[in-house]
C-alpha cells in the first residue's frame, strides 16, 4: 500500500512578483536571528575598539558637522537649541536609514554562496540587515538621549513635543523601510550593473547634503535663494521635497520643538516610502530567480 507523502513546502518559481509571505518568514524566523547576531556580533570581531564604534563614529560626525556648518558657514539651528545636539539628532535618524540602504544594497553579491546552494525565503537577508541595525540605532539613540538631558540641564535643548512624539515608531519605520527597498532595487540592479557597487558610498553621501541632516531645511533654502538665484529653482525642489528630509526635521521638531512640522508631510513620506518598498520588492522577487546566472 502506496502512503501520500505531504510536503510542508512547495518551492516554485510561479509566485506573484510583489509577494511577501509573513508566514513563511516566521518560519524561518531562527535563519533570521542567526543572520542578525552575525551582522552585529561580526562586524567589528577583530576590531581594537569593538562597539565602541557604534558611538565613535556618530559623535565625532556631529562635532565636525558642528565646527563646519555652524562654526564656519554660520548656520543658525534655533535660539534653545545647542548645535551639536542639533547634529546629533540629525545624524542618529540619518545613520539609521544609511546603513540598513548600504547594508542591503549588496544582498546578492555578498551571499551568493548560500543563495545558490539552500533554499530560504531571501527577503530574510535584507530584513535581518534592518534588524541589526535597529539594534545600532537604540545604542546611538540612547546616546543622543543622553546629550539631550546635559544639554537640557544647561537650558540649550529646546523642548519636546508630547503631541508628535508618538509619531517616533512611525518615522523609524519608514527609515528603515526606504533604506530596506532603496537597498533591494540597488542590490537587484548590482546583479548585472556592477558599476553601481561603488556609486552607492558616494550617492548616499550626496543624499544626505539634501537630506537635511546638518541644516534646517528653511534655513537652507533661503540661503541657497540668495546667494544661488541661479541655480535655487533647481536645488530648492530637491531639498523641500525629499521625503528622507521631511523625516529628519520630524525627529528633530519633536525633541526640540523647532523648524517645521506637517502632519501631511508624514502621509506625503508614507506613500513614498510603500511605493519604493513594493518596487524593490517586485524586483528583488524578479532578480531572486535568475541572479546565480548573471551575477
Amino acid at each position: 500500500m502506496v502512503t501520500q507523502e505531504k510536503w510542508l513546502y512547495t518551492i516554485s518559481t510561479k509566485q506573484r512578483l510583489v509577494s511577501f509571505n509573513f508566514k513563511e518568514i516566521w518560519n524561518y524566523r531562527d535563519l533570521l536571528f542567526l543572520f542578525v547576531k552575525r551582522d552585529v556580533i561580526t562586524l567589528y570581531k577583530q576590531t581594537v575598539l569593538g562597539p565602541l564604534w557604534y558611538l565613535i563614529q556618530p559623535l565625532i560626525t556631529s562635532v565636525i558637522f558642528t565646527i563646519i556648518f555652524n562654526g564656519i558657514a554660520n548656520i543658525e539651528v534655533g535660539d534653545n537649541i545647542h548645535p551639536f545636539l542639533f547634529n546629533l539628532a540629525g545624524i542618529t535618524i540619518w545613520n539609521y536609514f544609511s546603513e540598513c540602504l548600504k547594508g542591503t544594497s549588496d544582498t546578492f553579491k555578498k551571499n551568493q554562496g548560500v543563495f545558490g546552494k539552500v533554499y530560504f525565503p531571501r527577503v530574510i537577508v535584507p530584513l535581518s540587515v534592518v534588524v541589526s541595525n535597529l539594534l545600532k540605532f537604540g545604542i546611538q539613540f540612547l546616546i543622543f538621549i543622553g546629550f539631550y538631558f546635559f544639554f537640557w540641564i544647561k537650558g540649550n535643548s529646546g523642548s519636546i513635543d508630547l503631541k508628535i512624539l508618538p509619531l517616533f515608531p512611525i518615522i523609524i519605520i519608514i527609515m528603515g523601510l526606504l533604506g530596506l527597498g532603496l537597498g533591494m532595487i540597488i542590490s537587484s540592479m548590482t546583479t548585472k550593473y556592477r558599476d553601481l557597487t561603488f556609486l552607492v558610498g558616494f550617492g548616499v553621501q550626496l543624499l544626505m547634503y539634501i537630506s537635511a541632516v546638518m541644516y534646517p531645511t528653511q534655513v537652507a533654502v533661503t540661503k541657497i535663494q540668495n546667494n544661488f538665484p541661479k541655480t535655487a529653482d533647481y536645488i530648492t525642489p530637491l531639498i523641500e521635497n525629499n521625503p528622507l528630509g521631511k523625516v529628519v526635521e520630524t525627529f528633530r521638531y519633536m525633541f526640540f520643538s523647532e523648524g517645521y512640522f506637517s502632519i501631511g508631510n508624514i502621509f506625503f513620506t508614507i506613500i513614498i516610502t510603500i511605493i519604493i518598498f513594493l518596487i524593490g520588492l517586485l524586483i528583488f522577487n524578479k532578480t531572486e530567480k535568475s541572479f546565480i546566472d548573471t551575477i
